[in-house]
């Protein structure tokens, strides 16, 4: 992920059988698992969508939004994605209808939606006239923290009626946040310098979604205090905070090894530390499903530094 995505992510966080051939979480046209009627839910923009039966022919916005459509089992009913929907790699193969800031309305109606999902209000903004004059149901998904994600995985199941598949796994997301929870309850706090840009350098404020993840850790964001959810940082300011790790969303190895390197030739303590930790930029900065595996890592990450070890590689 380009570091302008990375910043943008963050500034707006039981098996079933299947066909043979199918990606897991990949429901065809006849998997709904609840009889066809209208549905009435809640969205993130604290509208009400209603659609007078779960969706069948649905469009993502959002790489986080395909994802969690994919782990409530509806994969199946996608038929379009915006550009960066690479995960699981069945997305990558869907039609694009463009940037999600930015989507084309033509390829929308096109495609024939029943349902789009999308992030933000403004970046659905061209299409809202096609999608009235189409009829089309459109739903803000937006997790603000981890609990969120379980949740919406549960609303995904809703929407699409494949509630069998997405309560059992929004349960084992839940499960496994509960059982980071409780491991570092009451461990002694370590001090997070977020890093969501090299150059420039940007970093994430404590209403960020990773700030979430790191206070499950037992980590304190050193620019929680900043007014605005993805400021533009210093060096200087970085050196003046004292962070005890440095947490960086990285593409691949290199890219992380040039961030250590970089923060050491500055003689910060936490990189001469070895407390460096780089996760899959995707996995951190999506709010979906993965955000739990890459705060499991980060946990893990930030123990090490807390305990004065070199933290283990983390991708």
């Amino acid at each position: 992920m380009h570091a302008c995505m990375a910043i943008a992510c963050a500034a707006m966080l039981a098996v079933t059988p299947r066909p043979a051939g199918a990606a897991p979480g990949d429901a065809g046209p006849g998997a709904a698992t609840r009889a066809p009627g209208p549905i009435s839910l809640q969205d993130d923009d604290s509208r009400t969508v209603t659609l007078a039966h779960p969706a069948m022919r649905a469009i993502s916005l959002a790489p986080h939004a395909t994802e969690l459509i994919y782990a409530a089992g509806a994969g199946g009913r996608l038929v379009g994605v915006a550009r960066g929907s690479d995960y699981p790699p069945a997305a990558g193969a869907l039609p694009s209808v463009g940037d999600g800031l930015a989507p084309d309305p033509e390829r929308v109606a096109a495609l024939r939606p029943d349902l789009v999902i999308g992030w933000l209000p403004g970046g659905a903004a061209p299409l809202l006239p096609v999608l009235r004059a189409l009829g089309v149901p459109l739903y803000y998904s937006d997790p603000r923290t981890l609990r969120d994600i379980p949740r919406a995985v549960e609303d995904m199941g809703t929407l699409f009626g494949t509630q069998a598949v997405a309560a059992p796994a929004a349960a084992a997301l839940r499960a496994r946040i509960d059982a980071l929870a409780a491991r570092y309850a009451g461990r002694r706090p370590v001090r997070v310098f977020v890093q969501a840009g090299r150059e420039p350098l940007y970093t994430l404020n404590g209403t960020s979604i990773v700030s979430d993840a790191l206070r499950l850790c037992g980590g304190v964001n050193v620019f929680a205090d900043a007014p605005v959810t993805a400021p533009q940082v210093s060096a200087e300011a970085v050196l003046a905070a004292r962070p005890d790790a440095v947490v960086a969303g990285s593409a691949n190895p290199a890219s992380l090894d040039a961030t250590a390197a970089a923060w050491r030739a500055l003689g910060l303590p936490a990189a001469l530390a070895g407390h460096v930790v780089g996760i899959d930029a995707d996995m951190l900065y999506r709010p979906g499903p993965r955000l739990i595996g890459a705060t499991e890592k980060l946990c893990a990450a930030l123990d090490a530094a807390r305990q004065g070890a070199a933290a283990p590689p983390s991708r």
